[in-house]
């Protein structure tokens, strides 16, 4: 039985093709209010036999401006949400509307839309606890329901093309969490998927795709959800594990909650992607908004990270007359009448980065990111994802623990704080001991560097859950010592670290933690500055240590030219006891781009002219936290092997 709803007129086909980056990237005012002046489609209400359910089901039928039953017609299945039924989106979403609009504009191909209720029970009404398990278990029954009822009738009664690349499914919240589950899982059935804020019925990424690479099938994933909506975290995780594997999509935020102001925007934008040639290339840069960088701290919406690289600022200072952001260079930010200042930066390298706001020229600390000791203060810091970054990211594994200690220093007179890493089990596992890293800072950092920008304890975390490194005790001292400044840096430095380290740190670190004493359960390593602490300590104590790691350092030329021959002669001197007690000898910079390069070359034919064996890495990324990110990784699974 058939009830027409609105009539149809005529509609002339434009031909006019669309790929993403020539599209609106949100709707424009108007764009869901009916236009009296143009032809419209239709909706008609369908009755279907539903075997699955045994009993007759409903749905809706759009049909365009100008169908005709002599034409042949791809088809959009829309689903509703979990308080919804076949009627949602009709009443509350007008996409009757918002696609005649998009018609009279040349922007569709024209469409057959199916709004089916996703809620395959004999009692499909949204009545009553619409939570009931029943009434959710009914959502996955649809999947049934839709490929062997609802498709074939559509495909029997209206004259639509039956191959699976002029199919296309898409849903909102619960329907957003089906579209994903049905069209991941029956790619030869649809080719075009679009998931609006998809709910937590939303199966994990593993199971929706356990051969990811099967997603290069379908030739559009849209995946959607407003900035402000709590159930972000089920869309940006689909998205994570797609773009991880290399998988061309779109992952559109926008702004708003949950709710039908986002979702008609979203139908907007993907419906005129749909059936037609799209540029894969460029989807990765389809979106209004980034994610909220990590280094935001709770509820921070702003600064967002764009996935282009670039970083989007968001600042209330109604009284402020000029704000910039200093990331590297100078940004401009603008002010709105509400008193927000605003601005987007240039694509940022996949990096941690330290940056201040400038506040009528007073540099501060951004009120909405977590802040780092860097560059001699606290300041702001943001972490800018890249490929190749999943080796310190938060997984799934056991994890260890990070204390924070006070000690008392004999060579300062003064309390000195220390950041101590214990691997997974050491509570648990009274009676084990464990070998010990000694890790410093680089220059205007402290002992916290490691901890928090290096982030040693998801890296020790992930290798040993990976069986690539021993578990070990990791040690951060506060290698600032004695007068600060680059000027004022030199051999009293080196030797009041040297000291502090063998009277005050490693006697804490063995007294207060289960680490096993003897130089071949001890390594010592360091960046930059800490790179020449390590260099210093470690020849001049190779009877100490088994493993030396320096990263992206040498000695400072020509300021600390004289120190530097004395170690070489000290070096040269003791060769053999060198070379027999330090096993793993690690050297690793960030490339041309790397400050520390040309001192690092140098140094490495210096001790190619004394003979002393090491390893070598160059790491892309200059004299950054993401280079020597990756040389601990790399260090530590050579440390402490029999």
């Amino acid at each position: 039985m058939t009830k027409s709803i609105i009539l149809t007129v005529s509609f002339v086909l434009s031909g006019i093709f669309f790929s993403a980056q020539t599209l609106d990237k949100q709707a424009p005012q108007g764009f869901d209010v009916e236009n009296p002046t143009i032809s419209h489609g239709k909706i008609d209400t369908v009755q279907y036999l539903s075997k699955t359910v045994g009993t007759t089901r409903k749905a809706l039928i759009y049909t365009p401006p100008g169908f005709k039953k002599g034409n042949k017609y791809p088809v959009l299945y829309l689903l509703h949400g979990i308080g919804g039924d076949e009627k949602e989106w009709f009443n509350q979403g007008k996409p009757n509307v918002i696609l005649d609009n998009l018609y009279a504009q040349e922007k569709l191909q024209p469409m057959i839309v199916v709004l089916p209720n996703g809620r395959a029970m004999k009692d499909d009404r949204a009545t009553g606890n619409i939570m009931a398990p029943d009434k959710v278990e009914a959502f996955t029954t649809f999947e049934k329901d839709l490929l062997n009822d609802l498709i074939p009738f559509v495909e029997k009664k209206y004259p639509v093309k039956k191959d699976r690349e002029n199919r296309a499914l898409a849903g909102l919240s619960m329907g957003g969490g089906q579209t994903q589950n049905f069209a991941f899982g029956n790619m030869d059935k649809f080719a075009w998927l679009g998931a609006f804020s998809s709910a937590p019925n939303t199966k994990e990424p593993g199971q929706l795709l356990p051969n990811p690479q099967d997603a290069l099938k379908l030739k559009l994933i849209f995946i959607s959800c407003g900035d402000a909506d709590g159930l972000m975290p089920f869309s940006k995780r689909t998205s994570d594990y797609l773009k991880k594997n290399k998988i061309p999509h779109i992952f559109y935020i926008e702004p708003g909650g949950h709710d039908f102001k986002v979702w008609k925007n979203d139908l907007y934008i993907f419906s005129q992607l749909l059936f037609k040639p799209v540029d894969k290339s460029q989807f990765s840069n389809f979106t209004v908004l980034g994610t909220p960088a990590a280094t935001n701290i709770r509820n921070a919406q702003y600064p967002q990270i764009l996935p282009d690289g670039r970083v989007m600022f968001k600042i209330k200072a109604p009284e402020a007359q000029k704000v910039q952001i200093d990331l590297g260079k100078k940004y401009d930010l603008k002010k709105d009448p509400d008193g927000f200042w605003t601005g987007t930066t240039d694509p940022q390298s996949g990096s941690f980065h330290y940056y201040s706001l400038l506040i009528d020229g007073v540099a501060v600390a951004d009120p909405s990111s977590e802040t780092f000791y860097g560059m001699g203060r606290y300041a702001s810091g943001i972490d800018i994802p890249f490929e190749g970054d999943d080796f310190y990211a938060l997984k799934d594994v056991p994890h260890g623990d990070i204390h924070i200690k006070n000690f008392y220093s004999k060579v300062t007179n003064s309390w000195r704080r220390v950041f101590v890493y214990t691997p997974p089990g050491y509570e648990q596992n009274s009676s084990e001991s464990y070998p010990a890293l000694y890790i410093l800072h680089g220059g205007g950092e402290d002992e916290s560097g490691w901890a928090k920008q290096g982030k040693a304890n998801l890296i020790l975390d992930n290798l040993i859950a990976e069986g690539k490194a021993k578990k070990m005790i990791i040690v951060m001292p506060d290698s600032n010592i004695g007068q600060a400044g680059i000027r004022n840096f030199g051999e009293r430095n080196l030797q009041l670290f040297e000291r502090e380290l063998k009277e005050s740190v490693i006697p804490f670190a063995e007294t207060n933690y289960r680490i096993k004493k003897g130089k071949e359960n001890r390594a010592l390593a360091g960046l930059s500055m800490g790179g020449i602490y390590t260099l210093y300590t470690g020849i001049q104590n190779s009877e100490m240590f088994s493993g030396l790691g320096i990263f992206s350092s040498g000695y400072m030329l020509p300021a600390l030219q004289d120190v530097a021959d004395k170690q070489y002669k000290f070096l040269t001197e003791n060769k053999s006891a060198f070379s027999s007690n330090i096993r793993n000898f690690w050297i690793s910079m960030g490339g041309k781009d790397d400050i520390a390069y040309e001192n690092g070359q140098k140094m490495l034919k210096e001790l190619d002219n004394i003979g002393i064996k090491y390893s070598y890495k160059d790491y892309p990324g200059g004299h950054t936290w993401p280079v020597w990110r990756n040389s601990l990784y790399e260090f530590a699974q050579g440390l402490f092997k029999d």
